[in-house]
């Protein structure tokens, strides 16, 4: 058994099946609460050097999905976790969490930004084992985020430890 992290462009066409599975996932949770409409993507903010796309792959099939895109100078958006709906609860998803932070780390980037909806108490609690500050609070009734003045999106942050720069004496 072979895994492997690959870079792809989120135009790829092996990739379309995948997304288009997880907007179904949260068209299943949120019904049109967040409509796919709302957000304008634009390839080109996850392509290197500013973004990244990736997929897991175990032998040749892909198991797990996650980018990240710039969100300001100094901080990068996390988006498109996902893992293939009979392989979770096996870590895929933290494994993918710790490349994309190590190589937006080495991109230039000193932190991480990400959302995940109200509904999704597994996402809440893979980003607050991996250390991302919640910007809620975490032990609100998370259904009361979907109501105004809230947008239903629960906020993460997470500085990255700055890389060690070793001297030549």
């Amino acid at each position: 058994m072979t895994e492997q992290f690959r870079d792809v462009s989120p135009e790829a066409p092996e990739l379309q099946p995948i997304i288009s599975g997880l907007f179904g996932e949260y068209e299943a949770r949120y019904g049109d609460y967040f409509s796919r409409d709302a957000e304008v993507e634009l390839t080109e903010w996850y392509l290197p050097p500013q973004g990244l796309f990736i997929v897991l792959e175990r032998d040749g099939e892909i198991i797990a999905t996650g980018a990240y895109k710039p969100f300001d100078e100094q901080t990068a958006e996390v988006k498109r976790i996902w893992t293939h709906p009979e392989l979770r609860q096996q870590g895929l998803a933290q494994r993918v969490m710790r490349e994309l932070e190590s190589r937006a780390q080495y991109a230039g980037y000193r932190h991480l930004y990400l959302t995940t909806g109200f509904r999704q108490p597994e996402a809440v609690k893979l980003y607050l084992s991996l250390d991302y500050q919640p910007q809620f609070d975490i032990y609100r009734d998370r259904e009361e985020y979907s109501v105004a003045p809230f947008d239903g999106r629960l906020r993460f942050t997470k500085e990255l430890a700055l890389a060690r720069l070793s001297k030549s004496a």
